[in-house]
């Protein structure tokens, strides 16, 4: 199974995280099957792929909570979702 979460980068007390679709089996830091974006929380900066996020959720893949939130935070589900 494959999910969309945070993969930690950046220095020391300076976290940037990449959102990254990778195999629910691996580590935090293993291997992506590929980079779809990143977050920054210290300039909140969000930098989505989104043809490639749409394609791993048509997939199946599911977001975990952060991810989600921050997705929904950019507005990605707000069109075609009649929940």
């Amino acid at each position: 199974m494959v999910k969309l979460r945070l993969k930690r980068c950046g220095r020391k007390q300076r976290a940037i995280y990449r959102i990254v679709a990778i195999d629910v089996r691996s580590r935090r830091e293993g291997r992506d099957l590929r980079k779809v974006g990143f977050y920054d929380p210290i300039k909140n900066q969000t930098f989505l792929n989104v043809p490639a996020i749409l394609y791993f959720l048509e997939k199946g893949a599911q977001p975990t909570g952060t991810v989600y939130d921050i997705l929904k935070k950019a507005e990605f589900f707000k069109e075609g979702t009649s929940n």
